[in-house]
């Protein structure tokens, strides 16, 4: 009589119903270091009106925020790019630091 064991099944590290905690601990630190201080440098560049002359200090205050911005947020990207934010956060934390990137952009070629 010979014994045949049935296959295993292989358990993968990262079940779906474990994820819940974990999206927890990575992404609030990545909203609140990164996304929300982008977003604030996002809306005072908006907020910076500047005068007019091609020497003014607030256009270049403005650009300024809005280079930090994009910085902040390209930051956030590489961050979520690596393979277990990838996997626990989703697709979906990518659109915030785009969208913040897209509007930084936006506000330095206008200015």
């Amino acid at each position: 009589m010979t014994y045949r064991s049935r296959p295993r099944r292989r358990e993968g590290i990262d079940l779906p119903e474990d994820r819940g905690c974990l999206r927890w601990v990575l992404g609030a630190p990545l909203a609140v270091f990164l996304y929300l201080p982008a977003a604030w440098l996002c809306f005072v560049s908006f907020g910076l009106h500047p005068e007019g002359g091609p020497y003014d200090p607030i256009r270049d205050d403005a650009r300024l925020t809005a280079q930090m911005c994009a910085a902040l947020c390209f930051a956030g990207l590489l961050l979520t790019a690596v393979p277990l934010f990838h996997r626990t956060l989703g697709r979906w934390w990518y659109a915030a630091p785009f969208a913040l990137a897209s509007l930084a952009f936006l506000r330095v070629q206008t200015l």
